[in-house]
This record gives C-alpha cells, sequence and structure tokens, in this order.
C-alpha cells in the first residue's frame, strides 16, 4: 500500500514558493521563507521558557503573527498546542488550561488578568503575547524544521469543542491529521498558488485552523480577519481581492442578506461551508448571488476533521445534500444491528481511516462512547469515529444529514428531526433563521418550539408560518409555540448556540 503523504505540521510553510507571499497581516505581507522564520524564532522563544517535549502550550489571542505561527512553532519545540478561543471568558479559559495541564500560556494583559481567581494550573506560566512577539523580532535563534523522522502520530495539537453539551472536550490531533486534512482540502478544492483566504474562522475551530494550512498547502496566501460586522467581509473581500472565502451557516445567512458589489464578489472562486447544514434558500439565495463562485457544501466533525464534500457541479440539482466522503476518509452509514443501511435507510455516520483523531484527552470514558473499532464490513478498518448524526444515502450515493440523536424530538411516538422542522419554516418564506426545540409534554412526550428570526425587510408573520405547515408537514409536526427573536445567540465558533436558548427556555426567559 502506497505511503500516504502526511508530513511534520510545521513543514506546511515550506511548502510554497519562499519569496511569494504566505501571509498577509494588517501591516505588512510575509513571505513562505520570512514565515517559516518566525515559525522558527517562536519555537526557539517557546523552549527558552521552560517548555519541555510533550508539554501542552496555550495561545489565547486575537488573530496575528502570534496565533497563526503557534501551530506550527508548537510543533517544531515538540510541543502540543492548545488554541483557546478569544471569545471566552476567564473562567472557560482556566478550565481548558487545567484540564489541558499547560506549562504556557501567551495572551494579552487583558486576558491575563481576566484568569485572576480562577483556578489556574500552578505549573502554568502566563505570558503577554507582546514579550513573544519582540522575541520573534529581535531574536536571530532559530528552532530548525522538525526532523523529518518525525513521529506523525505524535500529538501536534488539543482543539476544545466549544462544550454546548457539557464541559469542552481536547480533541487529540496528531501531526499526520492535521497534515492529511491539509492536503485534502486543497485538492478537493482545487486550490492553487495563486489563491488568497480570507481567514475569517476563528484559528482555535479546526475548520478556522484548516483553513491556513490547506492555502499553505497549495502555495497561496492567507488574510487573517477578525471582523466586527459581516459587512466587515465584504469590504475584505474587495480590498484584498479574496478567492476563498468559508463561513458556517450563520453567517452564510448574514452575509446573502447584504449587496455585494461587483469588486467584492468577482475575485471569489470558491465559497465554502461547513458547522451546520446549509438550508435550501440558502443554497439558492448564495448561487443566485455568487453564480461565477462555486459552493462547496461541507460535514465535518472535530474528532474526525471533516467526513464530506458536495462537488460544485452537484450543488443545483441537490442543494441539500453533504455529498460524498471527502480524501483518506472512508463513510458508513451503520444501522442498529451494525451492517451498512440499504438506500434512503436512516442511519448512524461512522468515519473511518487516517483523519480520526485519537480521542479526547485524558477521558478514556467519552473516548470509549465515541472512537470505537470500525464495522466489520470497513475497507479502512481500525478506530472509527461514530458521529452520533443520522444521516441516509441515496442511490446514487450522496450522503444526506437527518439530525443528531440528542437533538430528536419524539412526538406522540414519532421520532422527528428537528432540521426538518427548520427547513420547513425557512421555506415558508420570510424567515432568515429557525431553531426546533422539544420540550416536554405530559399528553404527547414533546411539543414542538419554533424560534425564528425574519428575513430581512420581512415582518414576523406567525400566521404564515402556520399555514405552510399546516400544507406542508402531518399534525404530530406542527409547532406548539413560535417565538420571534431579534437575533440568535452564537457560540464562539459562530454557530447558533443551541444550549444556550434551551436553558432560556428552561429558566422562564423566553416565552411564547
Amino acid at each position: 500500500m502506497t505511503a500516504l503523504p502526511a508530513f511534520p505540521i510545521d513543514h506546511i510553510v515550506l511548502r510554497g514558493s519562499s519569496e511569494a507571499p504566505a501571509l498577509r497581516l494588517r501591516d505588512r505581507v510575509l513571505s513562505y521563507k520570512q514565515l517559516n522564520s518566525c515559525v522558527g524564532t517562536l519555537a526557539h522563544f517557546l523552549r527558552s521558557q521552560g517548555a519541555l517535549a510533550g508539554d501542552r502550550v496555550a495561545s489565547w489571542a486575537g488573530k496575528g503573527l502570534l496565533t497563526v505561527c503557534m501551530p506550527m512553532a508548537a510543533a517544531r519545540a515538540g510541543l502540543i498546542h492548545v488554541p483557546i478561543n478569544p471569545q471566552l471568558k476567564g473562567a472557560q479559559a482556566a478550565y481548558i488550561l487545567s484540564d489541558s495541564g499547560a506549562r504556557l500560556c501567551l495572551a494579552n494583559a487583558a486576558r491575563i488578568s481576566a484568569l485572576d481567581g480562577h483556578d489556574v494550573p500552578a505549573v502554568c506560566t502566563l505570558l503577554e503575547e507582546a514579550e513573544a512577539l519582540v522575541a520573534m523580532e529581535a531574536d536571530a535563534e532559530e528552532t530548525p524544521p522538525s526532523d523529518s523522522n518525525t513521529d506523525l502520530n505524535a500529538l501536534a495539537a488539543l482543539l476544545y469543542t466549544s462544550g454546548s453539551t457539557g464541559r469542552p472536550k481536547g480533541v487529540m490531533l496528531s501531526h499526520a491529521n492535521l497534515s492529511l486534512g491539509a492536503i485534502s482540502v486543497a485538492h478537493y478544492l482545487g486550490m492553487a498558488a495563486d489563491d488568497r483566504t480570507l481567514a475569517v474562522l476563528p484559528l482555535s475551530f479546526d475548520y478556522g485552523q484548516n483553513q491556513m494550512f490547506s492555502t499553505w498547502v497549495a502555495g497561496g496566501t492567507v488574510i487573517p480577519l477578525d471582523y466586527l460586522t459581516p459587512r466587515d467581509v465584504v469590504k475584505a473581500c474587495a480590498r484584498e481581492g479574496i478567492t476563498t472565502l468559508a463561513a458556517v451557516p450563520p453567517l452564510w445567512v448574514q452575509l446573502a442578506e447584504l449587496e455585494w458589489p461587483e469588486e467584492s464578489s468577482a475575485p471569489l472562486r470558491r465559497l465554502t461551508n461547513s458547522g451546520g447544514a446549509l438550508t435550501e434558500p440558502l443554497v439558492r439565495r448564495l448561487r443566485a448571488q455568487f453564480p461565477k463562485a462555486d459552493l462547496y457544501p461541507m460535514y465535518g466533525l472535530t474528532e474526525a476533521f471533516r467526513s464530506t464534500y458536495l462537488p460544485p457541479t452537484l450543488v443545483d440539482s441537490h442543494p441539500t445534500s453533504m455529498g460524498r466522503a471527502i480524501p483518506y476518509a472512508e463513510i458508513l452509514v451503520v444501522g442498529a444491528d451494525g451492517q451498512e443501511c440499504a438506500a434512503d435507510e436512516p442511519g448512524e455516520l461512522v468515519h473511518c481511516g487516517p483523519l480520526v483523531a485519537q480521542g479526547y484527552w485524558r477521558d478514556p470514558v467519552r473516548t470509549a462512547e465515541r472512537f470505537k473499532p470500525a464495522p466489520v464490513h470497513s475497507n479502512m478498518g481500525g478506530i472509527a469515529v461514530w458521529s452520533g448524526d443520522t444521516v441516509r444515502r441515496d442511490a446514487e450515493g450522496l450522503l444526506y444529514f437527518v439530525g443528531r440523536d440528542d437533538a430528536m424530538i419524539k412526538v406522540s411516538g414519532n421520532r422527528i428531526s428537528p432540521t426538518e422542522i427548520e427547513d420547513a419554516a425557512l421555506a415558508s418564506g420570510g424567515v432568515a433563521e429557525a431553531l426546533a426545540i422539544g420540550q416536554k409534554n405530559p399528553r404527547t412526550d414533546a411539543e414542538i418550539w419554533l424560534l425564528l428570526r425574519a428575513a430581512s425587510g420581512h415582518m414576523p408573520d406567525s400566521a404564515a408560518v402556520v399555514a405552510h405547515f399546516k400544507g406542508q408537514l402531518p399534525s404530530f409536526m406542527q409547532p406548539a409555540h413560535i417565538i420571534w427573536l431579534d437575533s440568535f445567540p452564537k457560540n464562539p465558533n459562530g454557530k447558533i448556540d443551541r444550549a444556550a436558548l434551551v436553558e432560556q427556555i428552561a429558566n422562564g426567559e423566553l416565552q411564547p
């Protein structure tokens, strides 16, 4: 069997032409040669702080030279990088530092101050990011690239989930996981050396980190952006001649509501989506708004990075499909009996292959629940991720998301996917965002509460939604209550925060 083309993740900055632009920051452009030098000097700085091989080092900062270089510099120093989303609060960051056992944490003064009074491990040294940046500029000594004989199964990063269903879990990712993910995405997106990627997603998010890595695999340029409003994204696309834009559904909804001048939209070659399914109305809107750009709907989970993508040529004919397996992934649809499901039969999505992570950091119980041996009919075998997501595969081999087992609503004995309710609401017209939640009801097991945000230029119209539902869905799928919101809360990765809304309902903060 041909060896997989994985490499130590710090070698990714050696891939592009040495003088070609690799990174554009607000005040300067760094070539691949210069970016590699910055990675080397930061690796030397981390070692100079007493961090030993295998230690965890955290970064809790906005997008900039430090956070861009840290994933590679930590690996070059033989350390394990723990990125912390800058939107998290002190208590949340302290939990990640404690759970990971981090030896170092680089952050600005305000964030370090926010950790006061929280349970930060005594072994963790808190350093201002400015100290590292000064050293990177002044210190000519560099740690050389990792040895080509580096164990590619060695840990390179812990990426913490957002914690919407309990305490965040640290997903253990190896050099091979990260580099093969970058190669896979760059390949199926068809990226090239003249591509310019606007990095709007958090770099602590696997999808956000990969937007950099896949660009660099292709020899392209990364332009990080911490935006305040979606309109900042539109302006940046024009200013920077952006060719690749990755986002999650809530951001795509907001971007689709804006006017895109020709100078913003014309350079775009591809739009990519993960972190939730695109709805058919949103797909149609994006296709109409960006007719020259390829649209790539994708499905992923941090535990296996990415699982599927839908080729752009199939988007118009199959707008709700999540596509087929990406390179280096085997995707199975498995029934309760452990066998592969028949066409259009719902089952659990199981991801097999070398993109599968190594489990949850210091959490054998939850690791055993999600990481289990692949089904006997798997071609790749090994340990697989059993996603907990219900999907179906049609006769053409295309996959469709049905719902998460832990989010299914049971009404009068019928199991209902919230996604189906939400799609129906969006198709009613005048609705921009929708979320269906099951609430206890002693007569019918549960009842459906439907939370909506009106589309731009529309007023909330519950009567229109109710009329649409009565004509499209059976009685047991009719919402018991409709609640209109001005905006939906988002988690640190930009997705709708379902857990926060469930809590607001439980506390009586949201009422019909």
